[in-house]
Parts: C-alpha cells; structure tokens; sequence
C-alpha cells in the first residue's frame, strides 16, 4: 500500500485528503464556496506538513480530473503537479463522476441493479454526466446533456437509476420515470478519492505531469 495526496476542486467545494494503506490519515475541507486560491495552498501545506511530521514517505498526488470548473481544476491541477515536481512523484487523475459515486456506494443501499447517474452542472437545462454500474464499470461514458423528459429512458426503462451531483437537483422536474431516484447533499471529496486512488496506484496508472491537463466546462 502506498501514502497518496489526494485534491479535488471540481466544484465550488475545495477539499484535501491524505491517504496511507487504503485509510484517511488527513482531511481538510471548504464548502462554504469557492475560496481554491485561498484554500488549497493552506490545505496542501497542512498536508504535507502531517504527512512529514509523522516521517511517512508520499507516493503520488490524485487529482480530481473533471468535467469541472475551468478555475477549480486549474488551481488543483496546477498544485498536483506542482507536489508531483518538487517530489518528484507520480500523477493520478481521477474522474470527477467516479469521485461522486463512492459515497453513494458507501453509505447507500442500493439494489443489485441500480445504475449510478452522477450529473455535474453546467448551464440551463445541460449536465455532464456519466452512468456506471455498482462495480463503476461504464456503463455509458461521460458526456454533455441537455436534460428533459426523455433522458436517459434507455436506462430507466429497464432498471433503477440514481441520479445525484450538482446538477441533479435541476433535472427532478423533468426526469420523472417511476424507475428514476434522486440522491441529495453528494459532492466530490478528496476523501472519497483514495480507493479510486490506490486502484490506480496499483496499476501504475500515472499521467505526464508536464502535459496532462483535466476535463474543462
């Protein structure tokens, strides 16, 4: 197992977790609005401070790779390799709608069929969003929706559907299939990156850090 930095700025919510042997050794979190440029440089030195205090050798960064907002993912794109460069360490990207689905998976009980629809906002009545099943295997890969009363009916018509994300909560009016549910309060945490982290650790699924850039809105 492996020490990993993991950094999510996605969304208005900035957030910082430490990892080591698949547990959270250290978690900092602002969900107050978006304050990246204010936030993350405290949380990452804080971080890293924890992580040399206790003389625990740091594998790699994750970051939060997208679809997300131009301005968060710059800043923890930028502050990844940045930690990826001074310690000379590998660079993960985990996608934002993965990130999104572990609390789901986590602390709701779902029936063996259900499929996992993360939304993130975007603009009027347009999502990006994903589908997976409960193994997060794609189920349909991420892509710009405009939602109405006639999305997603190849999935809903044949199983259940959990909807969640930021930009779920707008499309409760318009997606009204019996088969459809709406999870609410889900945001991407760092937190909640470490099992996708350490997954992609194992199989040394690292990005260039000089060119690798995220999925931008």
């Amino acid at each position: 197992m492996s020490c990993i930095l993991n950094i999510e700025t996605s969304t208005s919510v900035c957030s910082v977790a430490a990892s080591q042997d698949g547990q959270t050794i250290f978690v900092k979190e602002d969900l107050k609005g978006p304050s990246h440029a204010v936030s993350l440089g405290v949380f990452v030195d804080e971080a890293l401070s924890f992580i040399d205090s206790h003389a625990i050798p740091l594998d790699a960064v994750a970051v939060s790779c997208g679809p997300g907002s131009y301005t968060g993912l710059r800043i923890g794109v930028s502050m990844a390799k940045g930690v990826c460069y001074g310690r000379n360490i590998p660079l993960i990207a985990i996608p934002t709608p993965e990130v999104l689905s572990v609390p789901v998976l986590l602390h709701h009980d779902l029936p063996e069929d259900a499929l996992l629809c993360p939304m993130i906002d975007a603009r009027r009545m347009e999502v990006y969003a994903a589908v997976y099943d409960r193994r997060l295997q794609v189920k349909r890969t991420v892509a710009a929706d405009i939602v109405d009363e006639n999305s997603y009916l190849e999935f809903l018509n044949e199983q259940p559907v959990y909807f969640f994300g930021n930009g779920a909560a707008k499309c409760r009016e318009k997606i009204t299939h019996p088969n459809a549910h709406f999870i609410e309060n889900i945001h991407p945490l760092a937190k909640w990156m470490f099992p996708l982290a350490e997954k992609a650790m194992a199989k040394e699924d690292f990005k260039d850090v000089a060119y690798f850039e995220p999925f931008y809105l």
